[in-house]
């Protein structure tokens, strides 16, 4: 399955570091940029994640929400 540019992504839920979250109710018809997160402290996931965070005024200015999925449980990522 392949998703594009204005493709409607698949809903999940998932428990998050901001509690638990449906997808669709999530993102309210906002744009989203999603990240795929494959692991806790490495140094690019790290530089993406901080700068995006860095960033997160202007993603907010343009009504962009931003997300990332990772295979490392939750309590990982409370570090």
């Amino acid at each position: 399955m392949s998703i594009r540019l204005g493709d409607t992504a698949p809903n999940f839920s998932a428990e998050t570091t901001e509690g638990v979250v449906d997808f669709h109710d999530w993102k309210k018809g906002s744009w989203v940029v999603f990240f795929s997160h494959p692991a806790d402290f490495t140094p690019v996931c790290t530089t993406e994640l901080g700068r995006t965070s860095a960033l997160q005024s202007e993603f907010d200015k343009r009504g962009v929400k931003t997300i990332a999925i990772s295979v490392d449980p939750l309590e990982s990522h409370r570090g």
